[in-house]
């Protein structure tokens, strides 16, 4: 269907992701969303490869999804036909950047659990990320026909582990091998999938006509704490309440993210898919639910809004770039307002240059469907791209606006990289850029002191693919050193600097600084900005008012924050860091170079009386462990520095939690099978940074430098 087809109104427009842990049934899902709305002819199954959204050759022979795929569906639904945007997110750790660029510009989320496993490490991180986008989402209570299957615990879970409101909208017809299906609570009706592609709508059975009545109760008191119109019906005349009553409720307290909204299911089986496409569209918002987006002028510096007009000057966010099958540039974006047309011109405000919208298109996994428009709302990839990169705002010229970014989080392990055959150095670093293109979370770094290339990224698996599709997508043969942690250091006292920079580079430039250096409040540890990697710089002005031009500020902060990325004592990045500036001095010779440069200069002479140390990555470890193993696994994390966070007993295991350096743990999840014989899982996700012992520091130290340490 081309743009020009589509129905006009937002109203019937949904823009949602699908997130969970690993191996919950994220694609299993998405492929029967594919297949009920029509948009496939048959399902595609993840064990055996021929899965729409997982496209890529190495999903496939992994059964994991790496990258986040969109496509398209129609829903019918109360005699409207609706638009369904879908993105299908990874879910191991490793691509965790690709639900958080995916965060940025949906609507509504899915987040799967599975029935038998409940929340797990990651379903944790993703729920972490769609508190801070603010996104409403619905739970899926996923494979509930599995052996330890339970809808309750899962809802138990959600409280304590994601302090959630959960409210169960359903509440299932069996559980394991006994799920038949499932009552819905608005409607006093059960659904049932005898077999499993057909659904049948029957009233409820009368064994559990009593348990759906006090679920319903219970619903109906829930709701009744958020919504006034409900509260008022309950306590008069609760049988006065009607099904839409009841989805005008649930969908303001979505809206709000006071509730989670709960529908159980068994995708693999096709249980359950329909109804959750009709959440979707009752409940989930529309792009115009969500109201204006904000955004600065580049040219005033004041703030703008863009709201979902086709009249309003075009306005859309960048949020991923890929490579096609051709490895040809592809652009995703979202219109926030206006309309993108083929052969419109628009700017890109962060280099002033101007794009021509060559080639857009619709997604549907690896294939992309060419469209003449794409509408206020929606989602679109745009070909024939040279200087777009992830996070820019694309504008019409007579109006700019700057949209909020997307930040991604840093790499925390490298691998030092080179080509087997010496014909491919130079395309070797061409494709490395382009993949660092494509990949926020994947870095290409020169190490100065041994002149290797070290490729970073996320994880072990992050890196093992990355190297794969080398030789897979581009013909490229290379050799990997062995991981290596990706260490930061850190100012652990302040100190007092006064610093006067004074130089001939064919002019003179002159300029004198006072500041205090040192380590960064805990307040600024725990702010937006740099949990989310925008900034690492905590910087303070104490100046008097007019003692330097203005914009000799934004120089000198530049200086700081450039100096922060060469450390040190051994070339690693600092992890954060505090300036205050007390004093400046501007003189007939002094410019904005000239402050860089002092500022510059100035860290290089005061950053080491501040004794600097060394940090390094602490992951959060989640063990899924038999009880006669425990013993055994408490000693092996004890060897690899760890420190245990508790357990949790579960009805066929035990879950083992702890904290351990990265640096420990290469290999981890197999040597653990290996310990247990096979019967413990490990999961591990990023924590933070924490300050190295100080053996392991000399250790890591003389190693970089190559000298031993006094």
């Amino acid at each position: 269907m081309s743009a020009k087809e589509k129905p006009s109104d937002p109203e019937l427009l949904r823009n949602i992701g699908i997130a969970a842990h690993i191996d919950a049934g994220k694609t299993t899902l998405t492929e029967r969303i594919l297949f009920y709305t029509g948009r496939t002819h048959r399902i595609g199954e993840v064990h055996d490869g021929t899965t729409i959204m997982d496209y890529l050759e190495e999903e496939r022979e992994r059964g994991i999804t790496i990258t986040a795929a969109a496509t398209q569906a129609h829903w019918p639904w109360q005699s409207k036909d609706y638009i369904i945007n879908i993105i299908d997110t990874p879910g191991h750790v490793d691509f965790t950047v690709e639900v958080e660029r995916s965060m940025r510009v949906i609507d509504g989320l899915i987040v799967l659990f599975s029935a038998a496993h409940g929340v797990e490490p990651q379903s944790e991180t993703v729920w972490r990320q769609a508190d801070r986008y603010q996104v409403p989402r619905l739970a899926f209570i996923n494979k509930m026909d599995l052996p330890g299957a339970s809808f309750e615990d899962v809802l138990a879970q959600m409280r304590r582990r994601l302090a959630a409101r959960p409210l169960p909208l359903q509440i299932p017809i069996g559980e394991e091998s006994g799920f038949q299906g499932a009552i819905d609570l608005a409607t006093q009706k059960a659904i049932l999938w005898d077999g499993g592609d057909e659904m049948a709508v029957v009233e409820i059975p009368v064994a559990q006509q009593e348990e759906a009545r006090a679920a319903r109760q219970k619903m109906l008191e829930t709701l009744a704490e958020f919504d006034e119109s409900i509260f008022s019906k309950f306590f008069d005349d609760p049988d006065s309440i009607t099904e839409a009553d009841i989805r005008q409720a649930v969908r303001r307290a979505t809206f709000s993210r006071e509730l989670v909204p709960v529908l159980c299911g068994s995708a693999y089986k096709n249980k359950g898919v329909q109804p959750i496409l009709d959440a979707v569209c009752a409940y989930l918002p529309s792009p115009a639910d969500v109201g204006a987006v904000q955004g600065v002028n580049p040219q005033s510096g004041q703030s703008e809004q863009r709201h979902l007009s086709e009249d309003e000057p075009f306005a859309a966010l960048v949020f991923k770039i890929a490579l096609d099958d051709q490895h040809r540039k592809l652009a995703f974006f979202r219109v926030y307002s206006g309309q993108a047309r083929r052969g419109q011109s628009v700017v890109i405000p962060r280099s002033g240059h101007k794009e021509r919208l060559a080639n857009l298109f619709q997604l549907h996994g690896g294939k992309h469907n060419a469209v003449w428009e794409v509408k206020a709302g929606d989602i679109a990839a745009l070909g024939g791209v040279k200087d777009i990169k992830t996070g820019d705002t694309l504008c019409d010229p007579d109006a700019p606006i700057v949209l909020e970014s997307i930040q991604f989080p840093e790499p925390v392990i490298g691998m030092a990289i080179e080509a087997r055959h010496s014909r491919d150095l130079d395309r070797l670093h061409e494709v490395l850029h382009q993949i660092e293109e494509e990949d926020p979370s994947f870095r290409v770094v020169e190490d100065e002191d041994s002149g290797q290339t070290i490729i970073r990224g996320m994880g072990e698996l992050h890196l093992e693919v990355v190297s794969h599709r080398l030789f897979t997508d581009f013909k490229l043969e290379v050799n990997l050193g062995r991981p290596q942690v990706t260490y930061k250091e850190q100012l652990s006292q302040t100190a007092a600097y006064a610093y006067e920079f004074i130089r001939e580079v064919g002019e003179r430039l002159h300029a004198q600084l006072s500041f205090e250096i040192g380590p960064a409040d805990a307040d600024f540890l725990e702010s937006p900005g740099f949990l989310s990697g925008r900034t690492h710089l905590q910087f303070e002005n104490a100046i008097p008012e007019g003692q330097i031009k203005g914009p000799y500020l934004p120089a000198i902060r530049d200086g700081f924050e450039n100096m922060m990325l060469i450390g040190v004592q051994a070339g690693y990045e600092l992890h954060s860091m505090k300036v205050r500036l007390t004093g400046a001095q501007q003189f007939s010779d002094s410019s904005e170079l000239a402050f860089n440069l002092c500022a510059r200069e100035g860290f290089r002479a005061a950053a080491p009386l501040c004794a600097p140390i060394l940090v390094e990555p602490i992951m959060s470890v989640e063990i899924a462990c038999p009880e006669e193993y425990i013993g055994a696994v408490m000693g092996d994390l004890n060897r690899r520095r760890g420190v245990p966070k508790g357990m949790e007993p579960k009805a066929s295991h035990t879950l083992v939690k702890a904290e351990a350096p990265l640096a420990e743990l290469f290999g981890y999840a197999a040597e653990i099978r290996t310990l247990t014989s096979g019967r413990a899982t490990a999961a591990l996700t990023f924590s933070h940074f924490a300050p190295a012992p100080e053996q392991v520091a000399k250790g890591i130290l003389e190693k970089r430098k190559g000298f031993m340490l006094r």
